[in-house]
């Protein structure tokens, strides 16, 4: 219920996650090598992960979410950052090294694990969502700090895990209250 009105508000949390869902998905075909990085990775980075996630978060503030506030928001200008960093070179900025790639996801990776751990009294769902992340970070980074070709391509199939694990959460949300039960555990 919405705190001005007392009239139902619709609830934030499958837009941002089917967001967040499907362009990880995508992102993680291609690092396990099904398709090469293309415009249309980044335009689901832009549009899906990143701005679709920002309203999300502001949509789940206004809800007193806390958690739900800074997930979205974050990983919303998480998508928003990554996609610039494949496109900054092209407007004469210099780019990422394998160093600097693996500390920035090194450092999402540990605000992964700080998510995960407000996880930990939720639903099991939430739980898996947030700890496959956190390895998905964890593998990507290692990657890039060894260039290692094979451990990039097990986190893409992680990834993958990742993303299909949020993809259901937010599917199960959408039915369950669809349906008025709860028709898909959580």
């Amino acid at each position: 219920m919405s705190q001005d009105s007392g009239k139902p508000v619709a609830n934030p949390a499958p837009l941002g996650l089917g967001a967040f869902a499907l362009t990880t998905i995508l992102l993680n075909l291609h690092n396990a090598g099904f398709f090469e990085l293309n415009v249309m990775i980044m335009a689901m980075g832009i549009f899906y992960g990143g701005i679709a996630q920002l309203f999300a978060g502001v949509m789940e503030f206004k809800h007193g979410n806390t958690f739900g506030t800074v997930a979205f928001l974050s990983y919303g200008s998480f998508w928003l950052s990554l996609v610039f960093i494949w496109v900054g070179p092209a407007m004469g900025l210099k780019a990422a090294d394998p160093l600097s790639m693996g500390c920035y996801l090194t450092c999402w990776g540990i605000f992964s694990f700080a998510m995960f751990i407000g996880t930990l009294k939720g639903k099991t769902i939430g739980k898996l969502v947030f700890g496959t992340l956190v390895v998905l970070f964890a593998l990507l980074a290692l990657a890039n700090f060894t260039g290692s070709h094979a451990i990039h391509t097990i986190a893409g199939y992680e990834g993958i895990v990742c993303g299909s694990l949020a993809l259901y959460e937010a599917c199960a949300l959408v039915i369950n209250e669809k349906m008025g039960r709860q028709a898909l555990p959580l």
